[in-house]
């Protein structure tokens, strides 16, 4: 095996991004589903890849590449560590925590967490399109703690991984990464060893869900830029928001609204639904609102309502309510200045591929998502309940995300027995749970019977 792969790095000497034979790469299965308004939900079949930086990137005898930084001896530069290095398999559960059971991908932090990617049955990832449609999935958040975050996000990488002649892994092996945040710490970037940690890979990033059991928030960072841009040094300042515009309950004033017992009770599973409404209700239109509600118990629940002195009453994130956060509470006014609503929409009409995480922050404290970031006299400096005393390890954190749908306006997720499901100037949930069925009673009302 070893002579073999040895073999195939010499043939191929100017191919960076190689692949290595130590493990096979076997996909973790996972279904998830299409959803239209009158027509129900299509379910396919997929499978999850775990990211390349989390892999194991060696040379054909076993040595590894990138111990803490790439060994200089292994990787004097790019291109010979491009001709030396390859990622291999993963072991998926007993590495990396990693486990799916049909519809539900499980997450176990122990030695560090894991990013992963939803795969089509093509190994290229899943393009979403959600602009006039909602994304849904089920999550259980109970045993994430403070300083922990059970991330499902949206980023405009590549669907094939940014696979060429010197990408060979591609999606299959989680390549082409990129966010907001222009990471420098990509070991590989659009094919080239990232042998010197200069360059940045940046694009377009939607936060559906970054969360413990104790604080949530919901986040729409744009990008001056179309796809995965690569940058190097100080042109990697100011391409992207990193901060975004933020939706947070806690920090918007209602306390109570999410956390153990709270009005969303995260020692439950619950169901989470954000739409992506446009000004002219077509995929052609202009991203106008991000709206969020929650489905737990048989309820569908609204999103918190803004809170705060000198904000409106909203619950979705606009145009308006990001210009008025920024005001008010001081924010960064990067979110307009890289093009706000309107630009994260055109992001999300070309496509987005899905990611999922774990992982935490125990040095310094995740308090932008769950605690104290700022001084608390000032407002909305406050994320979340958490402080220093609860920040501990905790290596059997985990989190569990399940039947992931995206479909038309109100068609991912069911009303329940006796619920209205339809009628003119209805705006809810048009499909029934089963076994009940949506019947028709007048022009302004169907019920679930």
């Amino acid at each position: 095996m070893l002579s073999i792969l040895a073999s195939s790095l010499l043939a191929s000497l100017a191919v960076a991004q190689q692949i290595g034979t130590f493990t096979p790469e076997v996909h973790p299965p996972i279904t998830y589903k299409t959803c239209t308004a009158y027509s129900g939900c299509t379910t396919h079949q997929g499978s999850v890849t775990l990211d390349a930086n989390y892999r194991w990137l060696h040379t054909a005898s076993g040595q590894t590449c990138n111990p803490a930084g790439f060994n200089r001896t292994i990787c004097p530069d790019a291109d010979t560590c491009g001709e030396t290095c390859a990622l291999d398999g993963a072991d998926y559960a007993g590495t990396y925590g990693v486990t799916t059971n049909g519809s539900a991908l499980s997450l176990l932090f122990g030695n560090g967490g894991a990013r992963v990617y939803l795969l089509d049955d093509t190994d290229n990832y899943v393009n979403f399109h959600v602009m006039n449609q909602e994304f849904t999935f089920d999550v259980n958040v109970s045993n994430v703690p403070c300083a922990y975050n059970g991330a499902l996000y949206f980023s405009e990488m590549p669907p094939d991984g940014g696979i060429s002649a010197t990408n060979k892994a591609g999606a299959a092996y989680g390549t082409g990464y990129c966010d907001s945040q222009c990471p420098t710490g990509i070991n590989f970037v659009n094919g080239t060893t990232n042998v010197d940690g200069t360059l940045g890979s940046c694009c377009n990033e939607m936060d559906l869900w970054e969360a413990n059991s104790l604080s949530t928030q919901l986040t729409p960072h744009p990008c001056n830029v179309t796809g995965e841009f690569i940058c190097t040094g100080t042109g990697c300042s100011d391409l992207c928001d990193p901060s975004g515009c933020e939706f947070n309950p806690f920090r918007m004033g209602n306390e109570s609204f999410y956390g153990p017992g709270d009005i969303v009770d995260t020692t439950k599973v619950m169901t989470v639904v954000t739409q992506f409404l446009t000004d002219n209700n077509q995929a052609s239109g202009t991203l106008s609102s991000i709206r969020r509600f929650y489905v737990q118990d048989g309820k569908v629940i609204p999103n918190s309502v803004v809170n705060l002195s000198g904000l409106p009453k909203v619950n979705s994130i606009t145009s308006d309510y990001c210009t008025d956060k920024m005001n008010v509470l001081g924010d960064s006014t990067a979110f307009d200045v890289h093009g706000g609503l309107a630009q994260m929409g055109q992001s999300l009409a070309r496509g987005a591929v899905l990611v999922i995480s774990l992982w935490d922050d125990l040095g310094g404290g995740m308090t932008w998502l769950d605690g104290l970031a700022g001084d608390a006299s000032q407002p909305g400096t406050l994320r979340g309940p958490c402080t220093a005393a609860n920040v501990t390890s905790d290596p059997a954190t985990s989190v569990t995300f399940s039947n992931i749908r995206v479909g038309d306006i109100n068609s991912t997720f069911s009303q329940v027995h006796f619920g209205q499901c339809g009628g003119q100037f209805y705006d809810g949930p048009v499909l029934c749970a089963d076994p009940y069925s949506c019947v028709f009673s007048n022009p302004y009302y169907s019920q679930c019977l």
